[in-house]
């Protein structure tokens, strides 16, 4: 995949996205003025590109004209002031994938780009051979038992349910069904069911009709329809609220859906794979679950294994990422001692693949020899019994969530909140002896919030501030 550009002429913006995106491991490219990133483009364009409006010399809008008259298919991201309404418009006039106001949340800029990431890979601009898509990697035999399922799948285009917990590479199989499969040719499309508002995922999947509600202002394909001949990829399908579980039931059924706002049916010819991390089994025991969609997702599941039952493909995965986030940064590949892989092999990785990728970039930009050592990880991973340990609460913290949201309860964050709140202050102060001003130090709150807080939570104790 090619890297996204950054363009802005504000050296603290292409930070702030440099490093989001580093985080996240997106490659990228930055530049000061839009005649840097003209220069690039003769060398070929990016996978997305980011841009500023108002910069000297060229403008972020003529950039976009440039870009969409040699690469109509690659999405643009226009940021923008608040007060820049009408360049927004302009942007949109001109093609633009989407805008970002400016000031912007980096979480939603780096969930942004993902999307328009994924609607360049749809589209097809910069398809990557089969060769150079993500591989699947494993030795361990339950990753075996999952080499031979999609093996065995390769010629069907069945109902595939995949189980395992967060992290351990649900989308990767989903997408090696695809590519292994007579669909190969057709897109994939991946959406998290989770991730958003019941009405904006409805309008997502199905697509709208324009005028189908506020701010509809065109016809907009939704998911099905871009997935048409493909794959569509359903993530965390557990979550996906009631009323669309019975929308998506009815599309399994009968191979058509209405847009919203619609009147007309849309056939589809879309193979479904659908992804989760909870007991789907235990979901509709407890009625959050219809049972005839599990049964229509269930035709064939693939359990992948979680990292802690395949520690033998630690070292092999390791590797792996090392060498992709050396690539990514163009640093030099980082290398595990002997020790070091031990060590990481003792560990059970709650986060799983993901929270090992994560560490191999981390390590490949912070640590500071070319060899890592075991004083070189992260505080949380040289001590097995911490990590262990602060998996354990948030184990515990994400159970209670459950339990609650089980039971239908409403205000769950707030109450929530207030309980971590009044257990952080109350061990705060006494390690303080009550000293609130102390307490207040160690949790990183000021004086006055330490003592609103006490007021409103109800905690005893403490000493006044002298």
């Amino acid at each position: 995949m090619k890297p996204v550009w950054i363009v802005d002429d504000d050296r603290s913006i292409r930070w702030v996205f440099e490093k989001a995106l580093g985080r996240e491991g997106i490659a990228f490219n930055s530049f000061s003025s839009a005649d840097e990133a003209l220069h690039a483009l003769r060398s070929g364009p990016p996978q997305v590109l980011v841009s500023d409006i108002r910069m000297p010399g060229p403008s972020g809008l003529e950039l976009l004209q440039t870009v969409k008259q040699q690469h109509p298919a690659v999405p643009v991201i226009v940021m923008t002031a608040y007060s820049d309404l009408e360049s927004a418009v302009a942007a949109f006039q001109g093609g633009a994938f989407e805008y970002l106001p400016k000031p912007f949340d980096v979480d939603q800029a780096v969930d942004l780009i993902r999307r328009a990431l994924d609607e360049s890979q749809r589209d097809g601009l910069a398809a990557e051979p089969p060769a150079e898509a993500p591989e699947i990697l494993g030795q361990a035999p339950a990753m075996q038992e999952v080499f031979r399922a999609i093996g065995r799948l390769s010629q069907s285009s069945a109902t595939v349910l995949i189980t395992g917990e967060s992290g351990s590479g649900k989308e990767l199989v989903a997408r090696a069904l695809h590519r292994h499969s007579a669909r190969a040719a057709r897109p994939f499309v991946a959406i998290n069911t989770a991730a958003m508002p019941k009405d904006l995922l409805e309008s997502e999947l199905f697509g709208h009709e324009r005028g189908a509600f506020t701010g509809a202002q065109q016809l907009r394909r939704g998911r099905f329809e871009q997935a048409e001949g493909g794959t569509l990829f359903l993530d965390e399908i557990g979550d996906m609220p009631a009323d669309l579980q019975t929308r998506l039931l009815r599309v399994l059924s009968e191979g058509s859906f209405y847009r919203v706002g619609g009147h007309q049916p849309i056939k589809t010819n879309v193979r479904v794979i659908a992804a989760t991390h909870q007991n789907l089994e235990a979901r509709v025991r407890e009625g959050a679950f219809r049972e005839d969609l599990y049964h229509r997702l269930n035709v064939i599941r693939i359990r992948l294994p979680s990292l802690k039952d395949r520690r033998e493909d630690i070292p092999l995965l390791a590797r792996h990422f090392l060498l992709h986030s050396a690539r990514q940064l163009g640093v030099e590949v980082k290398r595990l001692s002997d020790a070091a892989m031990e060590h990481l092999q003792r560990l059970d990785f709650p986060g799983n693949v993901r929270q090992l990728e994560n560490l191999c970039h981390w390590l490949t930009v912070m640590a500071p020899g070319q060899v890592v050592e075991p004083g070189d990880l992260p505080a949380e991973f040289r001590d097995p019994g911490a990590a262990i340990a602060a998996s354990d609460w948030v184990a515990a913290l994400e159970q209670e969530a459950e339990r609650r949201l089980a039971r239908g309860e409403t205000g769950i964050l707030d109450a929530l909140s207030r309980q971590l709140e009044r257990s952080l202050i109350q061990r705060a102060l006494a390690r303080t002896a009550g000293r609130r001003i102390e307490a207040a130090q160690l949790l990183g709150m000021g004086r006055n919030t330490i003592t609103r807080k006490i007021q409103e939570l109800g905690i005893e104790g403490g000493e006044e501030d002298k």
